[in-house]
């Protein structure tokens, strides 16, 4: 049985592995040249699993005021006559509840879970390298006010299964003692030791090289324009290349998916968030983190990468708009000299733009639509990298008629109705 994958991010290229895996004969189309070139390019290099969290959160709706006034806010509206935009921000504000964000953090905690397993069993049946670690995570607090209410997330961590703890300034330097030059900055963390880091583009593009040995086909520099339907099923999708066509279509492409999917009367509540981010060499290694670093207050992620430093962050709504801007790239910029102001040179930083596919809830669209032979694979968000293996396994079991090794329910398109 044929399938066609449109896109080859990270969520496309680990599709086709657990496709073929599957017994799909499996071909790939892409726009770029080569793999991960998009969103998967530079992002923030976090597993971060056990720390997965949804945007919409109580308290968000306040805090979204504040930033208005805010030239280091973590969100940044730009807002625009876009119907979609708009329609977006009202329902993620809809999912800022506590018993909404509890639902969906539940849902991102239990594919962060299979999904940060079935990425160890990958990385260990195919020996991948990807400058990957095992550090686990710290959510970096500067304020004592950020402590409070951390009661209810770490019952809801604990009930979900989810290593976490609550440490104090000096415990984090036993974790990070990069962090010792800053002390005076902290006033605690939690600390998720089950998270991992790793390059993500290193990791598509390895992991692409062994689909293309088990036999999957790709097919770069070629844009897909329009998919057809004929009756409940896809016939074909149009490309800048010619039709192409199979059994089965898999569309993992981002941010783009919902115009692909629109004409075909399927909504796709998706919106690109731009995120920024800088790579830069480590200059030196003892005033560097040991893996990954998130300041809570600005929503900005630290990540050592072998002898690089990653730092990531910023959700910027601006529509399609890949401009890259120097303000946004101050606050990260910034953000990193507070906590590790020795480690890397940042002089010779080099600057990348993405947009991120997100949901208003949180979670991914993972699995079928109303067409018999149409699935997804969208939505991610800032958890694309985290969250790609589990999806793409969980994906191959939803198409193949398998029972899932995990509950569905909530990440697939029906919850949106």
């Amino acid at each position: 049985m044929k399938v066609l994958i449109v896109g080859a991010g990270v969520i496309g290229v680990t599709s086709a592995w657990y496709l073929q895996r599957a017994g799909y004969e499996v071909t790939v189309v892409e726009r770029q040249a080569e793999p991960a070139l998009e969103t998967s390019f530079a992002n923030g290099g976090m597993v971060s699993w056990g720390y997965a969290t949804p945007w919409a959160a109580p308290g968000v709706p306040l805090k979204a005021l504040r930033w208005l006034f805010d030239a280091d806010a973590p969100l940044v509206m730009r807002w625009r006559r876009d119907p979609a935009q708009w329609r977006f921000v009202a329902e993620m504000l809809r999912n800022c509840s506590a018993d909404r964000y509890a639902l969906n953090k539940s849902r991102l905690l239990r594919l962060g879970r299979y999904s940060h397993g079935a990425l160890v069993e990958l990385r260990e049946a195919l020996g991948l390298r990807y400058d990957e670690g095992t550090g686990g995570t710290l959510e970096l607090f500067r304020y004592p006010a950020q402590l409070e209410g951390l009661d209810r997330e770490l019952a809801l961590l604990e009930d979900s299964g989810i290593p976490a703890r609550l440490l104090t300034p000096d415990e984090c330097l036993t974790v990070e003692p990069g962090l010792a030059r800053v002390r005076d900055r902290l006033a605690g963390a939690l600390s998720f030791p089950g998270d991992e880091i790793g390059d993500c583009r290193k990791f598509t593009e390895a992991l692409a090289g062994h689909c293309r040995a088990a036999g999957v086909e790709f097919r770069y520099g070629v844009g897909v324009q329009a998919a057809h339907a004929s009756g409940d099923s896809i016939e074909r999708v149009d490309t800048d290349h010619g039709p192409l066509s199979a059994d089965a279509y898999v569309i993992a492409a981002g941010s783009y998916a919902p115009s692909l999917l629109a004409p075909l009367g399927i909504r796709l509540p998706v919106f690109p968030v731009k995120g920024y981010s800088l790579t830069a060499p480590i200059v030196t290694s003892e005033a560097a983190p040991v893996s990954t670093m998130i300041d809570e207050a600005r929503k900005v992620a630290i990540t050592r990468l072998g002898d690089r430093l990653r730092v990531a962050g910023i959700a910027e709504l601006a529509g399609y708009d890949l401009s890259l801007s120097e303000a946004r790239y101050g606050v990260i910029e910034r953000v990193a000299r507070d906590w590790f102001p020795d480690a890397a040179d940042l002089s010779r930083a080099e600057y990348w733009c993405g947009l991120r596919p997100m949901t208003p809830d949180g979670p991914p669209v993972v699995g079928p639509t109303g067409y018999g032979n149409l699935f997804l694979n969208n939505g991610h968000g800032t958890l694309g990298w985290t969250l790609s293996c589990g999806s793409a396994r969980l994906l191959a079991d939803i198409m193949s008629g398998r029972e899932p090794d995990i509950d569905s329910e909530g990440l697939t398109l029906a919850r949106y109705g």
